[in-house]
């Protein structure tokens, strides 16, 4: 009678793993974009290692951002249980 617990414990795990690998794909690329844009732009303006840094110092804000962004968003597509539903669970839980 523990099938809703297995199912928000998938639905839960299965949102995680998706947070974590887009996290973890999003950052290297925002990270590698920002170096390659940083020496392209040092390149045509003959600024050497200026626009790379500074590129690569605001990737780091900007991965924090998408980061918290996919984060929200994916804790929006879960459904919060709600009290009764908590309580009942529970309850057959510990009848078992």
């Amino acid at each position: 009678m523990s099938q809703p617990t297995n199912q928000n414990n998938n639905a839960f795990n299965m949102t995680l793993a998706t947070v974590v690998g887009q996290v973890g794909c999003l950052t290297p690329i925002i990270l590698i974009g920002a170096l390659f844009a940083g020496l392209w732009l040092d390149k045509v303006l003959e600024t050497r290692p200026l626009f790379t840094i500074i590129f690569i110092v605001v990737s780091a804000p900007v991965a924090v951002l998408v980061l918290v962004f996919i984060v929200r968003k994916a804790t929006n597509r879960l459904k919060p249980v709600s009290t009764n539903e908590a309580k009942s669970l529970e309850e057959e839980v510990n009848r078992e």
